[in-house]
């Protein structure tokens, strides 16, 4: 029988970073039960860094740990892993303060623009829009470069990748756990659940009590329209509020309404209403008239009841670590949130790199309030 230090159940972005950081440590096998690893979620997400996101809460510290990681590239990535966008934040109808922003400094805080300077940043804005908040910092996610590298990563330093590979359930025992799966039997020192939508689901196959985990829909329509100049606009919101619009080509915008629909885990698809609801939204921002929508997709974000992010070793089940609850934050979060669980998992104190961050804040069965 085939036996690992380290089997990671989900190859979306979370096994996937996470096993580029232990490869080079203890032997590491993911599994994936798509023919392709991130499917769901990794592969369908609209992603962008940005410091303001997730207010002041531990996982935008991850989110500023993770800057300076894809700025270098890791885990070695041979493209530039972000794009510079900058993002504006209008303000108007909900007011015009800008909230949770006293921990960003420097080139991450906010600075704030009147109506005349956002007018030359995104002409034809509708008239309600009376000033916004700008955000140099944030930047478009290489979301496939970033998936690649961290599972050439794990190929490269000795671990390996399968696909097709579903978990049917999973024992546990002072030496590990025995996991079976539709291609055989696999012993494992460690778990780890980083199943996504599918967490609860990995838990219940391996005889842990689930934390509560709830996918949630969300909408993504690509809409060309009657303006040129658009692939460099920053990226648009009412300080996400309902809705988000980005620049994609000369001509064309990623628009999403913001939707948060509970789904069971499965192929998401975008609902007829929810793609109306993104176009009612952006025409009623800009008078850009839409001409056709060109591509509309939709992808899962999970999140835990609190929903704050669950990394760690589960308190009873002893080996079964967690790895889930990434909510809309979980590219972004990838680098730091990789380098937290490996030191969980390694036993290892925490790197400076995550100095700020208290991995008590994780704990699968805490809760925030």
């Amino acid at each position: 029988m085939e036996r690992v230090d380290v089997l990671i159940v989900g190859g979306g972005i979370a096994g996937a970073s996470l096993g580029a950081r232990l490869a080079s440590h203890v032997s590491v096998l993911i599994i994936e039960a798509e023919d392709l690893c991130g499917r769901h979620a990794t592969g369908r997400s609209a992603a962008f860094w940005q410091a303001s996101l997730g207010g002041e809460t531990p996982e935008r510290q991850l989110s500023l740990a993770s800057k300076p990681m894809f700025d270098a590239n890791w885990p070695g990535s041979d493209a530039p892993l972000l794009r510079p966008r900058g993002a504006v934040h209008l303000t108007g109808p909900c007011g015009e303060r800008f909230e949770d922003i006293d921990n960003l400094a420097g080139e991450h805080r906010p600075v704030h623009l009147s109506r005349a300077e956002i007018d030359r940043l995104i002409p034809g804005l509708r008239e309600q829009w009376t000033g916004a908040w700008y955000e140099a910092s944030c930047a478009d996610i290489e979301v496939a470069a970033f998936h690649d590298s961290c599972l050439r990563a794990v190929k490269r330093l000795g671990g390996q990748v399968r696909t097709d590979v579903a978990l049917l359930s999973a024992k546990g025992s002072a030496e590990g756990w025995r996991v079976e799966t539709n291609q055989g039997s696999i012993e494992a020192g460690v778990a780890v659940n980083a199943a996504g939508a599918w967490g609860d689901e990995v838990a219940r196959r391996a005889g842990v009590d689930t934390l509560g985990l709830e996918p949630l829909q969300r909408t993504v329509v690509q809409l060309r329209v009657g303006r040129k100049g658009l692939r460099d606009i920053p990226f648009v919101t009412d300080s996400h509020d309902s809705f988000y619009f980005k620049g994609e080509g000369d001509n064309s915008v990623w628009v999403c309404p913001l939707d948060e629909t509970p789904v069971e885990p499965g192929d998401a698809a975008p609902e007829e209403l929810d793609v109306a609801t993104a176009i009612d939204r952006f025409e009623q921002a800009v008078d850009w008239p839409v001409e056709a929508v060109e591509r509309k997709w939709a992808g899962l974000r999970t999140f835990a009841p609190d929903r704050g992010m669950k990394f760690g070793f589960d308190p009873v089940k002893a080996g079964f670590f967690w790895c889930v609850g990434q909510g809309g934050m979980g590219i972004q979060t990838a680098p730091a949130a990789s380098l937290l669980c490996a030191a969980l998992i390694m036993g290892e104190s925490m790197p400076g790199e995550l100095s700020a961050i208290d991995p008590a804040e994780f704990e699968p069965r805490g809760l925030r309030n």
